[in-house]
């Protein structure tokens, strides 16, 4: 069905139109009865979308792709990727549709992406269906992620289809709408050299450049710079991760974006207890992106980028590789200082510290929170108080007090400052329990646990009487937990 909603919505078609090769048209699949779960009002507005219009049958329509604005051309996307370090050339939107592009109230391009919105050309045997929790655990984290400060694509709306998917049991069927900077991927790349056309490649680049990293357009060597800047876009966005303990559980190269946005937010999860071993994903079973993994695997993504634009970087093999490989070694310095800085903020540390005397602290820090299995968020949290002098809440989380005592003596000593840690260092997190909880409820027809929850890690620097149990850690009788893709 096409019916044309209020002359207000437009949707442009640049990424179909320039990139007609790596774009199918495509229509989203009926939604029986389509049924508002979750409406983000404040993206919404700055969108430009009157959210009580997006209430309206054909509102509710434009967030399942059965109403497509006049003019605009739905598509899915192709791209490659590398999935647990296998390549497959040819993977793409394969329950995902690119209605069109949006500019904001500041005149920023975002993309407006459904997902679950039915089988597509990329769909390869899957159903091309979303369930209800999988695409509510999407719009949960990646607000909580934006609220942190976390460069993430961000969740529109979740309306329930009406219809029935078939996981493990039937469940109800849901489309994410997801808004993006863009959704070029490091896969969009592959996808492109994969095809032996130095043309699209080049377009892409170019493409990508205009969209998101200007200034190499007026570099020397635009394509050196582009992929420069995406590099450090990734060093420090992975540093981000890894300060709040957010496991992303799917670094497949088709899941990091050129923009330096957090994208896919399928097997997720925040860990509790600190342990760079930590694995959420059922299907990551040898734990290739485990929390502490996550640094060297953006990298070798990066690395994987890199090849696929060997061809921009210089005529001879030779001399590309070369480029490349000097590029690429850019990543782990800029990630170190990010990840430095980011645990200097934390630790509330003054400027001007010798880097050896900071390091040392660091290192220490983790081991006891290492061994001692300690929540993570709560420790950091806590460590507020114990800036102030109530040091007791942050002792009672260690086993071994002579460990912490001795580092808490050390720490304090440099004169940490309360008020600016606790502007970085969240009580509220989507801790994982919560999470189930409020999926659970939301996929039996209670969703006043999901924005309980919305509330609490929509804001989540602000301590707020009445929400203590969305700070504190999960229960013992949690046990291990173990989320899945939703596919």
């Amino acid at each position: 069905m096409s019916v044309a909603p209020p002359p207000t919505v437009t949707l442009g078609d640049r990424f179909a139109r320039e990139l007609a090769e790596m774009a199918v048209p495509w229509r989203a699949a009926e939604a029986p009865e389509p049924r508002l779960l979750v409406l983000n009002e404040p993206l919404a507005a700055e969108l430009g979308l009157d959210p009580d219009w997006l209430r309206n049958p054909e509102g509710l329509g434009l967030l399942v792709g059965t109403v497509v604005p006049s003019g605009a051309a739905p598509v899915a996307q192709a791209y490659a990727g590398h999935q647990f370090g296998g390549f497959v050339p040819r993977l793409g939107d394969g329950r995902a549709l690119l209605l069109g592009e949006l500019v904001d109230s500041g005149g920023q391009l975002h993309d407006l992406h459904l997902k679950g919105s039915g089988r597509t050309p990329f769909a390869r045997g899957g159903d091309g269906l979303a369930a209800v929790g999988p695409m509510l655990r999407e719009y949960v984290v990646s607000e909580a992620m934006h609220a942190l400060g976390i460069p993430t694509t961000r969740s529109l709306a979740v309306v329930a289809t009406g219809g029935l998917v078939r996981r493990e049991t039937l469940l109800p069927g849901a489309v994410l709408a997801r808004v993006a900077s863009s959704h070029l991927r490091v896969g969009s790349f592959q996808y492109a050299r994969a095809t032996g056309d130095v043309d699209l490649l080049r377009r892409l680049a170019d493409f990508a450049i205009s969209r998101h990293h200007a200034a190499a357009a007026d570099a020397e060597q635009p394509y050196l710079a582009f992929f420069e800047s995406v590099v450090a876009v990734q060093a420090s966005l992975v540093a981000q991760w890894m300060l709040v303990g957010f496991v992303h559980g799917v670094m497949n190269t088709d899941n990091m974006t050129i923009s330096g946005e957090t994208i896919d937010y399928g097997p997720c999860a925040f860990m509790d207890a600190f342990d760079p071993a930590t694995v959420y994903s059922s299907i990551d079973q040898g734990g290739r992106y485990a929390y502490g993994n996550q640094p060297l695997l953006a990298e070798w993504n990066l690395a994987r980028l890199a090849e696929a634009m060997l061809p921009l970087f210089a005529d001879e093999d030779e001399a590309a590789v070369a480029t490349a490989v000097e590029a690429l070694g850019g990543f782990r310095p800029q990630y170190n200082a990010a990840w430095s800085a980011g645990m200097r903020a934390k630790l509330g540390l003054p400027h001007g510290l010798d880097d050896a005397v900071t390091q040392a602290l660091f290192e220490e820090l983790l081991g006891l929170l290492e061994k001692d299995h300690v929540d993570l968020t709560s420790f950091f949290r806590g460590l507020g108080a114990a800036a102030r002098g109530d040091v007791e809440p942050t002792r009672n989380l260690f086993l071994d007090l002579a460990g912490i005592d001795g580092w808490l003596e050390r720490w304090r000593a440099l004169g940490p400052d309360a008020d600016a840690m606790d502007r970085v260092n969240p009580v509220y997190i989507p801790r994982n329990h919560l999470v189930e909880e409020a999926l659970t409820a939301a996929t039996e027809g209670d969703l006043d646990p999901l924005q309980r929850l919305l509330d609490a890690v929509t804001r989540p620097y602000d301590e707020r009487p009445g929400l203590e149990r969305y700070a504190a850690p999960a229960p013992q009788d949690f046990g291990t937990y173990r989320t899945f893709c939703g596919t």
